[in-house]
């Protein structure tokens, strides 16, 4: 499995005869368009987890030609964005939702902002979570009340993760965020199985280096990276 990063939640996979693209909102590289030119693969699948700005890029329009599915979290069905894709090839989903296409079986989660998660399953047996804005989002600027609401929150919808177990694990440890960056992240890998955890949402931050703390409680044969810029790549085994 290739994973190449593409900006902000970005990511670009390929899993044997699949391609798929999670929350393209901007493409600097054009990896994207290259992959697609290149057309090493027989289905495409388009997931966006929300509709802000920096999860969902109108220019992923483009690729309707050759995408089996659009895969759109169900708030995006009410924008004026939507309308410029082709209806009869978007599935739009709730929370706590399942669609099954070629190759591909997604379930969604909650999300603590807006939208929802996704956990995917290839045809191959690969699992795969992108959590979207899924997050512990503890605002140093908040008042004690909502920093409450926020983990209160984010602690109830991880409950209903425990013993998953994913190959690959997307999720955002956001560098504004300051000294509560890894609150969200601690938890979920210890909720969470996830033989990779890759970290994402970190524009204009350099890329996370763990803390001895999150570490220290972390499962110690899980390898993470947290890439910075477009168009680095890893392969997964």
């Amino acid at each position: 499995m290739e994973i190449v990063y593409l900006l902000n939640s970005g990511f670009m996979v390929k899993d044997e005869n699949i391609l798929m693209l999670f929350d393209d909102y901007e493409d600097p590289e054009k990896i994207v368009d290259r992959a697609v030119g290149r057309g090493n693969f027989e289905y495409l699948y388009v997931l966006v987890s929300h509709a802000h700005f920096d999860h969902f890029g109108t220019h992923i329009r483009a690729y309707a030609p050759q995408t089996s599915r659009y895969i759109f979290s169900n708030d995006i069905k009410h924008t004026k964005r939507v309308k410029m894709f082709p209806s009869e090839n978007i599935t739009f989903m709730k929370k706590y939702s399942e669609w099954e296409g070629a190759g591909l079986k997604v379930s969604t989660y909650d999300s603590t902002d807006v939208g929802v998660s996704f956990l995917v399953e290839t045809a191959s047996g690969k699992k795969i979570f992108h959590a979207g804005d899924f997050n512990w989002w503890d605002w140093y600027n908040d008042t004690p009340a909502q920093r409450m609401l926020a983990e209160k929150s984010f602690k109830r919808q991880l409950k209903k993760m425990h013993g998953l177990e994913v190959d690959v694990a997307f999720f955002p440890v956001d560098g504004r965020l300051g000294e509560s960056q890894e609150r969200g992240v601690t938890e979920f890998v210890n909720q969470v199985s996830a033989k990779r955890l890759i970290a994402m949402h970190r524009v204009g931050y350099p890329a996370w280096r763990p803390s001895r703390r999150f570490l220290e409680s972390a499962p110690e044969d899980m390898k993470i990276w947290s890439p910075t810029d477009s168009g680095e790549k890893l392969v997964v085994s």
